[in-house]
């Protein structure tokens, strides 16, 4: 029989987990996923630093958006895999990535390697609870913890593309970011280098916060392909692509017509909470501040499909959060949620009403709550077209 010291109950339950032993880290090893992660609260001066959980081994899907999203996991395995990471970071100015101390050279070759690298971790302060660092950009972080030092305890495995542009000075950061999606590089492993402060010339590099880079490296990939893009013909059939996880359904509306995109999204429990971004042909001069991030990854993905068969078209994006989705999972998830739409074969439709009265069967909220929002639905095919001239 014992009596809790907080309530004074025999045996209680509610209080039992807060006096167990709790174990003290001051060190430990580990395999990173890998993961680095540069935040952005008191920019310039910045946590950066190395997210490893303490084991060795093939730890990726600790980390990888695209492996959650392949095997399916349910949100409360992503988050108990979340708990195992340990968040090692000091404050850092920006700046100081071409300074080149200790721990930022080992950050930027956690950065660099393309498989999980076992490193060593010594903190200033031992871990006894979970310090966690909340950012709707990325999956929650976990265990934040100052370092005293760091090393890694095995040499990392670097793609050689990778390699050739950091240890290029010259090429621009936008240059780069191209040059390593055509190698087929991950979009996830790109945002850590440029998080990291490796790309661009070499005077002007400095570490981007995690947040920025998320945006930035989906931004500048979907603008490099527009380019081409808007010089390609017009689909010539109205086409809808679909996908959901973890609580996001996603719409993808498709119409034949010069580049357009526009992205509603509404929370199925909430209908007034609702975010839309929208940009024409000539596209945007500012930042999509209310969907924000997601906003740019679905651009991505949509480009991505546009590019592989060589047309454009205008695009209204549907999305409807639903109750699973509970904890932000980051961006990475729902531009893997978007590529999964455009990886299937498109539903093809005579008319935009019968492709919205397919898009109601499979959401919950009346589809006029996302069509009353739209700007390309209010102007499709008001406007007169060249064309229209010669078949009169």
């Amino acid at each position: 029989m014992a009596l809790c010291r907080i309530c004074g109950a025999i045996n209680c339950k509610k209080h039992s987990s807060l006096f167990e032993n709790v174990k003290r880290i001051s060190e430990f090893s580990g395999s990173s996923p890998p993961e680095v992660f540069v935040g952005r609260y008191d920019y310039p001066n910045v946590y950066v630093g190395i997210l490893s959980p303490q084991e060795h081994g093939n730890t990726e899907i600790l980390s990888s958006q695209e492996l959650w999203h392949k095997n399916r996991l349910k949100m409360p395995e992503i988050l108990s895999l979340r708990s195992k990471l340990i968040y090692g970071r000091t404050k850092s100015n920006v700046k100081k990535a071409m300074l080149k101390t200790r721990f930022i050279s080992t950050m930027q070759e956690v950065a660099m390697t393309s498989k999980p690298i076992s490193t060593e971790f010594k903190l200033e302060k031992s871990i006894i609870e979970k310090n966690k660092e909340k950012d709707s950009y990325t999956p929650i972080i976990s265990n934040a913890a100052l370092v005293k030092s760091v090393r890694l305890e095995e040499n990392p495995i670097i793609d050689k593309k990778v390699d050739n542009l950091v240890n290029d000075n010259d090429a621009k950061s936008v240059t780069a970011i191209a040059e390593l999606d055509r190698a087929k590089t991950p979009t996830s492993t790109i945002i850590k280098i440029l998080s990291a402060g490796l790309l661009g010339r070499s005077i002007l590099r400095k570490m981007v916060p995690t947040r920025w880079a998320i945006t930035a490296v989906d931004d500048t990939l979907s603008k490099n392909k527009l380019r081409k893009i808007k010089y390609n013909h017009e689909i010539n059939e109205i086409l809808v692509f679909s996908s959901e996880y973890l609580g996001n359904h996603y719409e993808f509306l498709v119409l034949p017509d010069k580049f357009s995109f526009e992205v509603i999204e509404i929370n199925q429990n909430n209908p007034n909470a609702s975010w839309h971004d929208y940009e024409s042909f000539l596209g945007r001069k500012t930042y999509a501040t209310s969907v924000t991030g997601a906003y740019y990854a679905n651009r991505l993905a949509l480009c991505e499909y546009l590019e592989r068969i060589n047309k454009q078209s205008s695009c209204i994006v549907f999305r409807e959060i639903g109750d699973e989705y509970t904890q932000s999972m980051g961006v990475g998830i729902l531009r893997q949620i978007s590529r999964e739409a455009f990886s299937n074969p498109p539903e093809k439709f005579s008319t935009i009403q019968e492709a919205l009265n397919k898009i109601q069967s499979r959401i919950k909220l009346p589809i006029n709550t996302f069509t009353d929002k739209s700007l390309i639905l209010k102007n499709y095919g008001k406007q007169k077209r060249l064309e229209n001239w010669f078949n009169q």
